[in-house]
């Protein structure tokens, strides 16, 4: 049973307005990639999804695939299965660099998922959402 003094604190918490920067990001599968900042989480997800689709995609098919209303630092894995599929998987709101390379590393653990072909970190974020690794 939920006691209603926790449930009211829990509210609280959830409902509490950022202290710090949003970040969110969107993924149009094979189209477009989007990447947005924001004082909220809910501004942080319209800039993401608009600069999906000024990348080409659809509106309905940019999907936000991570958001977090204190952004942290942040990481974008690519994954390949051994049978072809791709996609990335990204983490946001870690402490550090260090910690977001780290989840990086997890991800591509091969005795975990031995079925894929191809596995690696390509972007890190600052918590101001300034990409870290230069192409």
């Amino acid at each position: 049973m939920i006691r209603p003094l926790a449930l009211a604190t829990a509210l609280a918490l959830v409902a509490a307005p950022a202290t710090a920067q949003s970040i969110a990001f969107a993924q149009a599968p094979e189209q477009s990639f989007g990447m947005g900042t924001g004082p909220t989480i809910e501004a942080a997800i319209k800039t993401a999804r608009a600069e999906c689709e000024s990348g080409g995609a659809y509106a309905e098919d940019c999907r936000i695939t991570s958001a977090c209303d204190d952004a942290g630092w942040s990481v974008d894995v690519f994954v390949q299965q051994q049978d072809g599929p791709h996609w990335h998987e990204i983490f946001c709101g870690f402490d550090s660099r260090e910690t977001a390379e780290a989840v990086g590393a997890a991800v591509c653990d091969r005795q975990v998922r031995p079925y894929l072909l191809e596995c690696a970190t390509v972007q890190i974020w600052d918590s101001e959402g300034t990409p870290q690794i230069e192409w």
